[in-house]
């Protein structure tokens, strides 16, 4: 008599466990709730990223219920703070005040996978509700190192990789606003002419919420070289959002907007891509894929992807663009 399996050996294996809630698009829309769309298609095409296809239903879909649960973690932030402020009276800050600290984004993934856009989109949709109307947003290109200092380190072709911004002035930067301090100022990156903006700054007083937006705003920090372990930019953040996508499709939107801008701000006298436009098509986009290829490529995979794992939020795009699939990381 040829015995049953075990009732044990019928079950489905048990999905190994994660710390993120997987939700596929219409799943993620669903959790809106009638919050209202703020923006108009105009307003939409203003802050769509060059590339970027973006539209109303996108925004409708993925960046509202974001911009909802990102207010509910504001309030409830505010209220944690308003328990600690109960518990300290009049010892928080040696003069009976409780100041509150601006709540802190940040927005990561690769260079062409549309983070800028997204960090444009959370910033005026987030401005729209009445809780938190001040809402101000920095991207760490202004804290890469000048240009005659990556010369002179020999990190041109390392430039976007960890080593080539001043980590130290970025995390005080961002420390100094998550402190309350009235005004901060960091510098001005202009890509045109691939270089900080001698003499120019941005200045940010006080906000409700910043938004940072950058490649590498998710990496720990480094040891510093006593061994100790430092307080990375990361550390200050109340939420993160990484902007996710299969490496080929990076590739593709970072040739296609290299192509776009040969035709467009690279014609421009003052560009430091210029030269671009005065060769051939096929030896100007050998240049891009080269260095798509030793470079952000390389960045990509070597520091970006890695710190994935260490957002708030996941958002998964298509080779259309568009999100498909989002993971939220539980509490």
């Amino acid at each position: 008599m040829i015995s049953s399996p075990p009732r044990s050996a019928h079950r489905r294996a048990e999905p190994a466990p994660t710390p993120y809630v997987d939700l596929t698009r219409a799943e993620w829309s669903a959790l809106r709730d009638r919050t209202p769309l703020p923006l108009t298609a105009e307003e939409v095409e203003r802050l769509r990223g060059l590339g970027d296809v973006i539209d109303l239903d996108e925004v409708r879909d993925v960046y509202l219920p974001l911009s909802r649960l990102l207010n509910l973690y504001v309030q409830a932030t505010a209220g944690l703070r308003g328990a600690l402020n109960t518990f300290l009276g009049d010892a928080g800050d040696g003069h009976g005040e409780q100041r509150g600290t601006p709540f802190v984004i940040g927005v990561a993934g690769s260079v062409a996978v549309g983070k800028s856009t997204v960090a444009r989109l959370l910033q005026a949709l987030l401005a729209r509700w009445p809780e938190h109307p001040r809402v101000e947003r920095v991207t760490t290109d202004g804290f890469l190192l000048p240009m005659k200092e990556l010369q002179s380190r020999g990190l041109m072709s390392r430039k976007g990789f960890p080593e080539s911004y001043d980590r130290r002035a970025l995390t005080r930067f961002v420390a100094d606003i998550k402190a309350g301090k009235d005004e901060v100022t960091a510098p001005v990156y202009s890509h045109l002419i691939y270089d900080r903006v001698p003499g120019e700054v941005l200045t940010v007083r006080r906000p409700d919420i910043l938004i940072v937006e950058g490649l590498n705003v998710l990496q720990p920090a480094l040891p510093g070289k006593d061994g100790r372990t430092r307080v990375g930019l990361a550390d200050y953040f109340d939420f993160s959002v990484y902007v996710d996508a299969r490496a080929e499709d990076i590739e593709n939107w970072y040739l296609n907007r290299f192509r776009t801008l040969r035709e467009t701000a690279f014609q421009n006298p003052f560009s430091y891509f210029r030269k671009y436009t005065q060769v051939s098509e096929e030896e100007a986009m050998d240049y891009a894929r080269t260095t798509w290829r030793t470079v952000n490529k390389v960045n990509l995979l070597e520091n970006v992807a890695p710190t994935r794992g260490r957002a708030t939020l996941v958002l998964r795009k298509g080779p259309d663009h568009k999100v498909q699939r989002l993971s939220l990381r539980k509490l």
